[in-house]
């Protein structure tokens, strides 16, 4: 017996130490009582409520997962949810109402603080409280660094806004944090934003600066047509003609897609400059059968 009682013992405190995890799991422990998390989840409302949002019967969802929520005023999730559903039919004073009710609570864990927030945040997005949403957004961030909802939604915040520079610095976060697969889609971003920043550099007529952001579109994303086509207006505007060219012949090479956005400008300029030839020859290369560029909108 006294051979086995090591093992039994170790099996008795495994045991126990399952049983703790599993209550630890399902049981939390609020004000002066033992709370049970599965209590709303369990629920057949919960998932009545769940097939309801499943076949987009939002009104019928909404009414079962308030019947769930009402049987266990604790729970996160479900009224978190019932928000979210709330800011989708469009009443998002209520989902405001239930996602800053969720936030007086003195219980919340970091991570549920953030996540109401998020919340939250869309909500004010979706109403059209600009400051509000970027406060909450932010204000996320500070919680978590890396939530990449946060990042997403701020950096679309400030394109409405036309805050170029600072979506351009949100991109740039969530660059980093973005999967080596996907890092093409946001480097296609980053020249979008470059150029943007670019665009705006112009019309101040600081032809430098616009024409560092140009190239830097260009370097992030090789395709970037309008940063080549914005580029070699740049060139032109400071005189330089030859690199006017060059900038527009090489979208064409790049891009041959797209190459007729350049036409008009490469025709323009070859009058200009005195030989009409070199437009004709450009457009008798092998590999490009671009359509008439006679007649299109100039980008």
């Amino acid at each position: 017996m006294n051979l086995y009682s090591p093992l039994l013992t170790a099996l008795v405190g495994l045991l126990a130490g399952l049983a703790i995890g599993k209550m630890w799991e399902r049981y939390v422990f609020r004000g002066d009582k033992w709370i049970d998390r599965r209590r709303a989840r369990d629920s057949p409302h919960y998932i009545l409520g769940l097939n309801f949002l499943v076949s987009n019967q939002i009104d019928l969802a909404i009414e079962e997962l308030t019947r769930a929520a009402s049987l266990d005023g604790d729970a996160l999730e479900v009224p978190m949810i019932l928000g979210n559903l709330y800011r989708e039919k469009g009443q998002v004073g209520k989902a405001i109402t239930v996602h800053q009710s969720l936030l007086q609570r003195a219980s919340l864990t970091r991570v549920e603080h953030a996540y109401v927030l998020l919340c939250l945040g869309l909500d004010y997005k979706r109403g059209g409280f600009v400051d509000r949403a970027l406060e909450a957004f932010n204000e996320v961030l500070r919680l978590d660094a890396k939530n990449e909802y946060a990042l997403v939604n701020l950096q679309k915040l400030h394109e409405e806004q036309h805050q170029w520079s600072e979506a351009y610095d949100t991109r740039q976060r969530l660059t980093k944090l973005a999967a080596i697969d996907s890092r093409p889609q946001s480097q296609a971003i980053l020249a979008f934003l470059e150029n943007e920043i670019g665009l705006e550099a112009m019309r101040r007529n600081d032809y430098a600066e616009a024409a560092r952001r140009f190239q830097a579109a260009i370097d992030s994303d090789a395709r970037a047509v309008p940063a080549y086509l914005n580029l070699g207006d740049v060139r032109l505007a400071q005189g330089n003609e030859k690199e006017a060219a060059s900038t527009w012949e090489t979208l064409v090479r790049v891009a041959p897609d797209r190459a007729y956005l350049a036409f008009d400008r490469l025709d323009a300029l070859a009058v200009r400059t005195g030989k009409p030839e070199s437009f004709s020859r450009l457009c008798h290369k092998p590999c490009l059968v671009p359509p008439s560029h006679h007649g299109r909108p100039r980008v």
